[in-house]
């Protein structure tokens, strides 16, 4: 059974089934997300430096397991944290401490100077700025970082989803980061097909979870979930 694109109520309730009754930590599925999106972009990035931009959330550690993976496959690798760091929670935050003192570079920059700096000579820039959860307009110092990355002549890849899309209708704003491609977890979602600009060459990372659970939010409509 091919998996066919799911909303953002679908994917955050398949994370929440694999925490709640297949007992797979949060933790776990981050680490298995971030080490398959690294893997992904090890393949389709160009040889040179790559910048991950980090925002706040799960999507900022996601960046940061990413770095460390990127790290271990031999690429020069900088994150670049729109947010101190230890203003994160949760597995984001877990993961920041260990890119911390994994001696991993960071970067906080949050205006738009510092923004330009960081990303100079970039050959890749990975979107880890905001995730599925994400709606209306980019606020500051967001909108900047977007500009600022879709200026770059770097290759650009998402991870998830691009900064600035509605996952679900597909809808732009003004910005929106326009990937090469997009790195996506457990599924395409169902806005992507609306969205080629922005999206690119759209690839499932797969984060872990049981085929069964995908398979049963996938039969389910948003009344059953």
């Amino acid at each position: 059974m091919n998996i066919p694109p799911l909303s953002r109520q679908q994917v955050r309730r398949v994370d929440q089934i694999a925490i709640d009754e297949y007992g797979i930590p949060g933790v776990v599925l981050m680490e298995n997300a971030g080490r398959g999106a690294a893997e992904a972009t090890n393949v389709i990035a160009p040889q040179g430096d790559v910048v991950i931009l980090a925002g706040k959330g799960n999507n900022a550690g996601d960046g940061y397991v990413i770095a460390r993976h990127l790290e271990l496959l031999q690429r020069n690798v900088r994150i670049v944290s729109l947010v101190d760091p230890k203003s994160l929670s949760g597995d984001a935050l877990i993961n920041a401490k260990v890119a911390n003192v994994s001696d991993i570079k960071i970067i906080v920059a949050n205006d738009e100077a510092a923004l330009r700096q960081a990303c100079d000579g970039a050959a890749v820039i990975l979107d880890c700025l905001l995730g599925t959860g994400a709606t209306g307009p980019l606020r500051e110092p967001f909108s900047t970082a977007v500009r600022v990355a879709n200026e770059c002549k770097s290759t650009r890849i998402a991870i998830d989803v691009p900064t600035g899309l509605d996952c679900d209708s597909g809808k732009h704003g003004d910005p929106t980061f326009q990937a090469d491609h997009t790195l996506t977890f457990v599924a395409a979602k169902r806005g992507f097909a609306n969205a080629p600009r922005y999206v690119g060459k759209v690839q499932i990372v797969a984060i872990g979870v049981p085929r069964k659970l995908i398979n049963r939010i996938a039969k389910s409509s948003s009344n059953d979930i």
